[in-house]
């Protein structure tokens, strides 16, 4: 077979230069001729056969630039970073806020100058926190270093370490408190705060009598017994410059030391708040009418001082005649300094007595007393008071029991409930206690 024009191999003249799939079967004769690439079929199962991918492009010269890499290097190590600072307070802060070990309420002291993991340690041994380091870590990160406050604290069980910080940094510590009634003397305070476990430190001296302003005082553990002596008096002088302000301008006393004098007597002869107006009201009548005030617990001031009455010693009718500078029964008007301390309301009542032209009273076995303008009906209230005391004793000794003390209206002791006089004595005759009849003359 032949081939027209078809150039033939030197080497093979037997063969064409050029396969006949190569020659185009038609077209221009003068076209060049153009080589195509041979097929070669493939079998079904290697045409399945998955060809192999192109080989990746040549890296460039730029990305094997040592400072590329060192770059590159540097951002991998600063995103890892990144992730685990992240990582560690998200889980940092799941840990903080959950609720912490305590199974029961604690109470945990901060002793004033402890620093942040002398704190976290205390808390770790008393099971208020467990993780020490995320409790230290948290307060530095959040600046409260320095802002933990001494103090006692009372924790409450499951509290997390959230709220054990923002306890420390508000002070929210437990409070303390102390009351001390009205009608104490300074003595009697001075040792209600020495016996308080809670206060420290020792007080000088005892402070002046009615100096002090009765009341609950709230503290914390730690205070000073001093600091809470400075409280009361800054508290009484507050509370006198005020009621004084107010007083009725026809008070018969003329300082505010006699203000708190009388009312000191006030406070000692009635507990009852509905009748301290109308005690002040009798003496500052008998002061007006120029009489002896006849209180008792002025005899018994002047007696025993701030110290009291021992509760086994009686007073008898022979004590009302001991000259002393506070006994009322002796000295014409006030005595020289108040016998108590006494409250805000005796203070009001004194600034402001109720209007009543009565001279004395008694007690009237129910707790208060009885009132009356003219001797006359205060002899009559004195003897139905001694019918009701009569009438105690016979059931007491029907029952076998002691004789009842002296009518709780009488916050120490009325003329009233004095004791059987000593052998050759006998009772005041110039003016009728409150709580006797005249004697006879």
């Amino acid at each position: 077979m032949s081939y027209p024009n078809t150039p033939r191999d030197p080497a093979h003249a037997d063969m064409p230069a050029v396969s006949p799939l190569d020659v185009p079967v038609s077209g221009d004769a003068q076209q060049p001729q153009q080589a195509r690439r041979r097929i070669s079929p493939k079998s079904p199962r290697q045409a399945l056969q998955p060809e192999a991918a192109p080989p990746p492009p040549p890296r460039s010269q730029k990305a094997k630039h040592p400072l590329v890499v060192a770059l590159n290097f540097v951002l991998m190590i600063v995103v890892l970073a990144v992730l685990a600072i992240g990582g560690a307070f998200y889980l940092g802060n799941g840990y903080f806020t959950r609720p912490g070990p305590l199974a029961e309420p604690t109470s945990i002291v901060v002793a004033r100058g402890a620093d942040l993991g002398t704190i976290a340690s205390q808390l770790q041994r008393q099971n208020v926190i467990d993780g020490e380091l995320v409790f230290t870590t948290a307060a530095r990160l959040r600046r409260d270093e320095d802002r933990l406050k001494a103090g006692e604290y009372l924790f409450q069980p499951g509290v997390s370490m959230e709220g054990v910080l923002d306890d420390l940094i508000t002070g929210r510590s437990v409070l303390h408190a102390i009351t001390l009634p009205e009608g104490l003397t300074s003595e009697k305070i001075v040792e209600r705060l020495r016996a308080d476990p809670t206060l420290t430190g020792d007080i000088a001296a005892v402070p002046p009598e009615g100096s002090l302003m009765p009341d609950t005082y709230k503290f914390t553990r730690g205070a000073t017994r001093q600091q809470m002596l400075d409280e009361m008096r800054q508290a009484q002088a507050r509370i006198v410059a005020e009621t004084w302000a107010r007083r009725d301008p026809d008070l018969p006393v003329e300082t505010p030391e006699e203000f708190v004098t009388l009312a000191s007597i006030v406070e000692k002869e009635t507990g009852r708040a509905d009748e301290r107006p109308r005690v002040a009201a009798v003496f500052i009548n008998r002061l007006r009418d120029g009489m002896r005030l006849q209180s008792d617990p002025t005899v018994i001031y002047g007696i025993f001082g701030g110290a009291g009455k021992p509760p086994e010693r009686a007073i008898f009718r022979s004590d009302l005649e001991k000259v002393t500078p506070y006994n009322t029964y002796q000295i014409a008007g006030l005595p020289p300094a108040p016998i108590a301390n006494p409250g805000r309301a005796a203070l009001e009542a004194v600034a402001n007595p109720s209007r009543t032209s009565e001279l004395y009273f008694v007690a009237d076995g129910t707790g208060g007393h009885a009132f009356a303008t003219t001797l006359d009906d205060h002899n009559r209230n004195v003897a139905r008071w001694r019918e009701i005391e009569a009438a105690r004793e016979s059931e007491a000794e029907a029952a076998g029991e002691a004789a009842p003390a002296a009518d709780e209206g009488t916050q120490e002791l009325g003329a009233d409930a004095l004791a059987e006089e000593e052998p050759g004595e006998e009772a005041p005759t110039d003016e009728a206690p409150f709580g006797e009849a005249p004697a006879e003359t």
